[in-house]
């Protein structure tokens, strides 16, 4: 996702022409940002608050997976990876989830909590960092 917009990228978001937003940063409806140059562009808070939604909160979850008992050795190895992974890239991690269960096992109950955060959109940080 792009932090700003120019005024074609947000008038096509928005469903606005760009003599539309010219118009209204004129009259300080909702005025546009500058750049050096003296371009306009829009951040993607100024989106979110045309199309009257808060900006939520993210949060990083980790989710890693065996598919038997006989491989736990191996969620060890996999949640290393992740770990460094993570902090190689400035990520960190809010939530660690694991399941040891087939791919194809679609009831893995950490799996089923990690779309139900998806589909709530979850804008709190969990209270509990490591889930078992």
């Amino acid at each position: 996702m792009s932090n700003t917009y120019s005024p074609r990228e947000f008038g096509k978001l928005i469903n606005r022409k760009t003599q539309t937003l010219q118009k209204w940063d004129r009259a300080g409806i909702l005025k546009a940002h500058r750049t050096p140059t003296n371009r306009r562009y829009y951040t993607h808070e100024q989106y979110l608050q045309v199309i009257g939604k808060k900006d939520t909160v993210r949060y990083i979850v980790a989710y890693y997976r065996v598919s038997s008992a006989g491989q736990k050795n191996d969620l060890v190895n996999q949640r290393n990876a992740l770990e460094q992974f993570c902090i190689a890239n400035g990520k960190p991690v809010a939530l660690w989830l694991f399941d040891i269960g087939s791919g194809l096992n679609y009831k893995r109950k950490n799996f089923l909590k990690l779309l139900d955060l998806v589909e709530q959109h979850e804008d709190n940080s969990p209270n509990n960092p490591e889930t078992k």
